[in-house]
């Protein structure tokens, strides 16, 4: 195995930092920590299978996505789908359908109508493929922070 442990495991650790620092609210901190994670899981040597599984660029397409960064998130969405070639081909998840949703919707908001146009068939394909609804690149988009302590009752042991 080509890959430390510990080597895979700060990818986690760097994107759950950015989910956490976006839902405190912290939104430049919570960028930062996901362009680490999308920087530690690009170093990770490619092997089969992948060291770190969730594809990093999701999180932080979907997430600039909601802020409205439209351009931040249609060239992560590029880089994740292969559209870009400085990215090595173990980092590129081409037609995957959760990336093909959010560089769409990006695609439309960005008045890149030929573009968008261009993705039908294969976001068609991906999207007959999928085994449940596909809405956003990441179920990290569109959720409202909650207090998890709230309405919760105290252990009697």
């Amino acid at each position: 195995f080509p890959n430390k442990c510990t080597d895979i495991l700060r990818v986690g650790e760097a994107m759950l930092a950015g989910e956490i620092e976006y839902r405190k609210g912290n939104i430049d901190l919570a960028f930062e920590h996901l362009r680490e994670s999308i920087k530690r899981d690009d170093n990770l040597v490619y092997s089969e299978p992948w060291g770190w599984m969730q594809p990093t660029r999701h999180a932080y397409a979907a997430l600039s996505l909601e802020q409205g960064l439209l351009e931040q998130a249609a060239q992560a969405y590029a880089e994740d789908l292969g559209f870009v070639a400085d990215i090595p081909r173990g980092h590129q998840h081409p037609n995957n359908v959760w990336a093909l949703v959010g560089y769409r919707e990006c695609l439309k908001l960005l008045g890149r109508e030929a573009e968008y146009n261009q993705l039908e068939q294969p976001y068609q394909l991906a999207i007959q493929m999928a085994d449940i609804p596909v809405t956003s690149s990441c179920y990290c988009r569109g959720m409202k922070p909650t207090n998890c302590s709230a309405g919760r009752r105290e252990s009697k042991l």
